[in-house]
């Protein structure tokens, strides 16, 4: 959660960001056009005259978690006439009937209604009691975020693909994102390269499936070869030049081996892919509607390993779905061991309304659910400690972010293969990108010395 400082402004406004870098990306966006129609933003809750709460709906705790955090800013608001707004997934998703679960809110703003938030706070402020807004992107809409709201003076998120076509059974995304849609090529290149001059060192290109991506038109790309648009778009922000670049995150239908390729190609395409695969069994994979079998994954994480680089890999596990047996989770298990996942991001199964899963009988209880989460946790420890073992004595590249929150003499940043890496060193070194010799490894980091 982040919230902006600002300028003066016609009112105040705190915001406050739940959830994944497509959040991220949209509270900065949010932001760039507040700031812009002369709002001031502000880092204290309870001195706000506009309170936004930018959601998270992927997880039944992450929604829950919103109506929660409403009755804090209630309990706690000094200012009797303060404006409470609920934007993002879940306003998407829950739409008016935010205004039922939480009377407090009197603003609900959609994913795609983010340019239209000035307006919308104003009709709030100037006496309707309820106003809402989940309408669709207006034609012509450009992705603009300010130097000053981005997260980060070094690193920054570009959006080139929002909203999901697959429907998996288990995901909201289509219904809280909407349909795919992509950014010209044309304005991601020209995107990167202000970012360059500006002085940014790393770039995510990001998006809910960013190997989905498939413009309209492909006017900056025609100059680029690529087996598909994303992997020319791949090359294309290459050879802008930026010193890094990472994105994610990929889906394994349209994961082509083009992309390694474009890797391999290009030094300044880090040296990572995360590729959620949610289970190692093709029955359980058939009811997701994941839309590929355990071999088909296994095929494209051969072409990973096959790269002339080591391309670290990370992937999404899903335990307790509907029907899943102890022999199923057991494949989950000997995939992740075949794998070698440099690291696994790990979920309890739980259903979302509107989902087809969520017609399913969720049969495995909270404690079953639980003993198969420890189970693929254990068996990704095993896997996780032999790989950065190897890393001991070796040189990483690390963009150094910030000071370390576990010790004041220590900094910390991301390697090019996204790990974190922590070693004692000056602030001045904050925002280079300096080599460091592991010398240790933590649970989920590495530790190590200046070169």
């Amino acid at each position: 959660m982040w919230a902006m400082d600002g300028v003066m402004g016609k009112a105040s406004v705190y915001l406050e960001t739940f959830g994944c870098q497509m959040n991220v990306a949209d509270a900065e966006r949010a932001a760039t056009g507040l700031r812009a129609a002369g709002y001031e933003l502000i880092q204290q809750v309870e001195e706000a005259d506009v309170v936004l709460l930018n959601t998270c709906s992927v997880r039944a705790r992450a929604e829950a978690k919103v109506y929660s955090r409403v009755g804090e800013v209630k309990h706690g608001q000094r200012k009797n006439s303060q404006l409470i707004g609920v934007m993002g997934c879940v306003a998407q998703l829950e739409g008016e009937a935010v205004f039922d679960h939480a009377p407090a809110v009197g603003l609900v703003v959609g994913t795609r209604a983010t340019d239209r938030l000035p307006l919308l706070i104003e009709r709030a402020r100037a006496g309707e009691k309820q106003v809402s807004d989940l309408g669709e992107r207006e034609e012509g809409e450009e992705w603009n975020v300010s130097p000053v709201e981005r997260h980060s003076p070094y690193i920054a998120f570009v959006p080139i693909i929002e909203g999901c076509n697959k429907f998996c059974s288990y995901c909201i995304v289509p219904f809280s994102r909407g349909r795919e849609r992509s950014r010209p090529a044309a304005e991601i290149i020209a995107e990167v390269e202000k970012l360059k001059n500006l002085g940014y060192r790393e770039i995510h290109l990001i998006g809910q499936n960013v190997n989905s991506y498939r413009p309209r038109l492909e006017s900056g790309l025609e100059n680029f070869k690529g087996a598909t648009p994303f992997s020319r778009l791949l090359r294309a922000v290459a050879a802008t030049g930026m010193e890094r670049i990472k994105f994610t995150t990929s889906f394994p239908r349209d994961f082509h081996s083009d992309i390694v390729q474009a890797i391999d190609e290009n030094v300044n395409l880090c040296n990572w892919v995360h590729l959620p695969v949610q289970s190692g069994s093709d029955r359980v994979l058939r009811a997701m509607r994941r839309g590929h079998k355990a071999s088909d994954y296994l095929a494209r994480v051969a072409a990973i390993k096959n790269s002339r680089r080591r391309l670290a890999l990370t992937s999404d596990i899903i335990v307790g779905f509907p029907g899943e047996t102890t022999g199923e989770i057991g494949e989950t298990v000997q995939l992740i061991e075949q794998c070698e996942y440099d690291s696994l991001y790990i979920f309890k199964y739980s259903p979302r309304a509107r989902t087809p899963a969520a017609l399913l009988l969720d049969d495995i209880s909270e404690e079953e659910k639980a003993a198969r989460f420890a189970m693929v946790e254990e068996a990704q420890r095993r896997v996780q400690k032999s790989i950065y073992n190897n890393y001991i004595g070796t040189s990483v590249n690390v963009l150094v972010e910030r000071e370390s929150t576990r010790s004041a003499s220590d900094l910390m940043g991301h390697s090019t293969c996204h790990k974190i890496v922590n070693f004692r060193g000056g602030k001045d070194l904050i925002g280079k990108t300096v080599d460091v010799r592991v010398t240790e490894i933590k649970v989920n980091s590495l530790y190590g010395e200046l070169v």
